[in-house]
């Protein structure tokens, strides 16, 4: 999970402990405006834009991240997967290119 942290906090230029704290409250199921405008403190003063934004790169890279679990996964049942592969897959930071990955794979 560090890992998504880390992006998160790279592409937004925040630090990781806001994203860590803001991931924390979205999980408890804090809507972004309720957390934009009572839990300031929490995220260190976060506008509503990068809480918006933080929130569609989380829901994006968790998406991709089981993804490539998933693909890894159906490769290795057809017996095709090697190291280079799974760190092709590992190393994908777009869905479309890590279906690009998959699709001669695809059944």
């Amino acid at each position: 999970m560090n890992k998504i942290y880390q992006k998160i906090a790279e592409e937004l230029q925040i630090r990781e402990a806001q994203v860590e704290a803001t991931v924390k409250l979205i999980d408890d199921g804090n809507t972004i405006p309720f957390i934009a405008r009572y839990r300031k403190e929490v995220t260190g003063n976060l506008s509503d834009e990068v809480l918006r934004e933080l929130d569609e790169r989380l829901k994006y890279l968790r998406n991709l991240e089981a993804r490539k679990e998933e693909i890894i996964r159906l490769i290795d049942e057809q017996g095709k997967l090697t190291d280079e592969l799974t760190v092709k897959i590992a190393s994908t930071m777009v869905l479309s290119e890590l279906e690009d990955i998959y699709r001669p794979y695809k059944p």
